[in-house]
């Protein structure tokens, strides 16, 4: 008998959901992390009484009404709702493409023109289109993609569009409608008080070592557990044998100022191709925050490279390919499961690890039917 029936690798989103349901069924779990600090990119921070998105902005939203009863066990949610805005050169437009960003571009106001006008536009593109540039204005034409689109994408892969490929934009949200919410979820919100809030919940009473990496004493925490859980980089638990795969990371400058609205919403998208940031936060929009003062962050994507944080997979045929190989090694693990954004290699939202790890929990716990 081991000390451990789990020893879950990664204090995020889906060790976190596993742990809280293994824990209903009577199961010792032991959480080992690499950060100071469990909740993954989740975690928050508190500064002027706001919480802090320290990992980039994280707005829950799903339409599966059995995650969403799932978390609001855990923590009860606000009413807020996605709607950034994109600034090209000074000039502000609405997110996702709506009337509202159409009749800002153009002047139309009605769908039938806005669709016409996309529609003549879109004309540039005659066959197959060869790279991300010329899918992006086969879906939503030259003026959209030229203001929304292109800097923004150029500066979030560190490549030109011309040379990214046309799958990695297989659609674009186009509303006809005067509708900012940017997502179509039907369920969205924030937990009021912070993500750790949660986090709290669903690793109580499991055993934590917070600052230590597994890989570096993978056979002593291999030994006091019957199971390990995986979610760390699926090539670095194989010591990247057969090459290292690809991710893009992010860089976070935050900074506290001195006024109470600083840019009036949550999330501002820079879209021009000359501003070195991607995006805007100012955290305390996510919660309503009415505070004397208030704090942004701005965000920059950037090269991942080892001791850096992996944000998000390279989706493209290569790494694919890559991994592959490496999950063929993982079925063949007789006590690992790999599991999660970095496990499975694959970008998930929130909902979706929640949706993951419940599915993995019911086929190790034999959990009933109801989740």
């Amino acid at each position: 008998m081991k000390k451990y029936d789990y020893v879950l690798v990664g204090g995020g989103l889906y060790s976190g959901v596993f742990a809280y349901l293994a824990g209903k069924q009577g199961k010792k779990c032991l959480v080992l992390e690499k950060r100071d600090h469990l909740g993954g990119n989740l975690y928050c921070e508190e500064t002027e009484g706001i919480h802090v998105h320290r990992y980039g902005a994280h707005i829950f939203h799903t339409s599966n009404r059995k995650v969403w009863q799932f978390v609001n066990e855990l923590a009860e949610f606000n009413r807020y709702t996605n709607s950034p805005v994109a600034n090209y050169l000074g000039q502000m437009y609405n997110l996702p493409f709506n009337m509202n960003t159409f009749s800002k571009m153009w002047g139309v106001s009605t769908p039938e023109q806005a669709k016409e006008k996309i529609s003549q536009q879109r004309q540039v593109i005659t066959g197959e289109p060869k790279n991300l540039e010329e899918q992006a204005i086969s879906l939503v034409g030259t003026d959209i993609y030229e203001k929304l689109v292109k800097g923004y994408t150029e500066k979030q892969w560190g490549r030109d569009c011309k040379d990214l490929p046309a799958f990695i934009i297989k659609r674009l949200p186009v509303r006809f409608t005067y509708d900012n919410n940017y997502f179509n979820d039907l369920y969205q919100g924030i937990p009021i008080g912070g993500y750790n809030v949660i986090t709290d919940k669903l690793f109580e009473g499991c055993d934590v070592e917070l600052s230590v990496d597994y890989l570096n004493d993978k056979e002593k925490y291999d030994s006091l557990g019957e199971t390990v859980i995986y979610t760390g980089m699926i090539d670095a638990f194989y010591g990247y044998r057969f090459g290292k795969l690809e991710y893009r990371s992010l860089k976070f400058e935050t900074e506290t100022l001195p006024t109470d609205n600083y840019q009036g919403v949550a999330v501002v998208n820079y879209t021009d191709r000359e501003t070195p940031f991607t995006r805007i936060i100012e955290h305390k929009h996510f919660e309503f925050g009415t505070q004397e003062k208030t704090v942004i962050t701005r965000e920059y994507p950037s090269d991942w490279s080892e001791g850096m944080e992996p944000y998000y997979p390279v989706n493209d045929e290569k790494n694919q390919e890559l991994y592959q190989t490496y999950a063929a090694l993982a079925q063949k693990e007789d006590h690992v499961i790999f599991g999660g954004r970095l496990g499975e290699y694959k970008y998930y939202d929130m909902d979706k690890v929640i949706e993951s790890a419940m599915r993995m929990a019911k086929a190790q716990l034999a959990l009933s039917s109801q989740l």
